[in-house]
C-alpha cells in the first residue's frame, strides 16, 4: 500500500535502557551499559543522534532504577557549564549544552515481566495512535544515510511496518531472528514471509538477520498485550510483529553501512577504534598506535 509520507510522519522513537549489562561486569556494576564510552560520548548520545538525524522530535527511554545516569546525561548541568564559562572552555561549553537540546525526552520506568517487548509495552500510553521507531541501547550504525533514516525512507513508501536488517554468517544464525525474505522490491528492501527466531544455519531460510531496530504501527499493541513468553521464557518483541504479519505486510530494509554491537566487548573495541580512525583530531595518531602494536 502506498501512502503520503505526510500522513505517516514517525516522530517518537522508544529506546529501552532497563538491562543489567552483564557482559560488562563488573563495569557496569555502578555505571550503565549506555554510558560505556565510545572514545569521548556515550553508545547511547551516538544512539538519540542517530535517530535525531532521522528526523525523530520525542525520544522515550525506558529506565530502570539504576540508569539514572542516562536521565543525568541527558538533562542540563548549571553547575558544570558554569564552570566551563569561567574556563573559557567555549567548545567544552557548546557541547554540553546542546545535549539536552537534542530532543523532547521522556523517562520512564520498566515494569513487567523480562523480554524486548515489555519496554516497548510499558511506552505504549505515549504512543497513542501513532506510527514509532524502536532502537536499542546497544546497537551502534555507521553509515552515510541514517539507520532509521534508511528505515523510515521504506515505511514513508509503504505505511507498512520495517524491520532493520543484516546479512549475517552461520554463528549469526544461532543469535539473531532470521528472515525468511518474499520478494525483493526495491534495492535492499524485501517483503518478510516469515522471522524465525535463532534456527540455526541448518534451519535458516536465509542469511538475513532481523538486527538494528523496528519501525512499528500502533496496531502491534494488542498483539503484544496476547503474548506469551517464548523458550526462554522472554516476552519477545519479534513475536508480535510475527503475528501482525497475518494481518498486514512486513517489511525488511538491509541497511547499508557498518554495525557495531556495544553490548559486547569485541563490538565495543571495534566501535571505539572505528571512530578514533575516522576522526580528524584522532586518527593520525591512532593509526599509528595500530601499527606499533603490531
Amino acid at each position: 500500500m502506498l501512502v503520503s509520507s505526510m500522513e505517516t510522519k514517525v516522530r517518537k522513537v522508544i529506546i529501552p535502557v532497563a538491562g543489567y549489562g552483564t557482559r560488562f561486569l563488573p563495569v557496569t556494576k555502578a555505571m550503565p551499559k549506555e554510558m560505556l564510552p565510545i572514545i569521548d560520548k556515550p553508545v547511547i548520545q551516538y544512539i538519540v543522534e542517530e535517530a535525531v538525524a532521522s528526523g525523530i522530535t520525542d525520544v522515550i527511554l525506558v529506565t530502570s532504577q539504576t540508569k539514572r545516569p542516562v536521565e543525568d546525561h541527558f538533562d542540563d548541568n548549571p553547575e558544570l557549564e558554569s564552570w566551563l564559562k569561567k574556563s573559557g572552555k567555549k567548545r567544552a561549553l557548546e557541547d554540553i549544552k546542546s545535549i539536552s537540546k537534542l530532543a523532547n525526552f521522556i523517562y520512564i520506568r520498566q515494569k513487567g515481566p523480562y523480554g524486548n517487548a515489555i519496554p516497548v509495552l510499558n511506552a505504549a500510553h505515549l504512543i497513542g495512535d501513532e506510527p514509532f521507531a524502536v532502537l536499542f541501547g546497544d546497537d551502534v550504525f555507521s553509515c552515510k544515510t541514517p539507520r532509521l533514516r534508511q528505515m523510515l525512507d521504506v515505511y514513508e513508501h509503504y505505511g507498512d511496518p520495517v524491520i532493520a536488517a543484516l546479512k549475517t554468517n552461520a554463528e549469526g544464525t544461532k543469535k539473531y531472528g532470521i528472515i525468511d525474505p518474499g520478494a525483493r522490491v526495491q534495492k535492499g528492501v524485501y517483503e518478510v514471509k516469515n522471522v524465525i527466531e535463532k534456527p540455526g544455519p541448518k534451519k535458516a531460510p536465509s542469511r538475513l538477520a532481523a538486527i538494528g531496530g523496528y519501525v512499528l504501527t500502533p496496531d502491534i499493541f494488542p498483539h503484544m498485550k496476547k503474548l506469551k513468553p517464548g523458550h526462554s521464557g522472554e516476552y519477545v518483541l519479534l513475536d508480535a510483529i510475527s503475528s501482525l504479519m497475518k494481518k498486514r505486510p512486513l517489511y525488511a530494509r538491509e541497511i547499508d553501512g557498518k554495525y557495531f554491537d556495544t553490548g559486547s566487548k569485541l563490538g565495543w573495541l571495534e566501535a571505539n577504534v572505528a571512530e578514533a580512525l575516522r576522526r580528524e583530531d584522532l586518527g593520525k595518531e591512532a593509526r599509528a598506535m595500530l601499527k606499533s602494536m603490531r
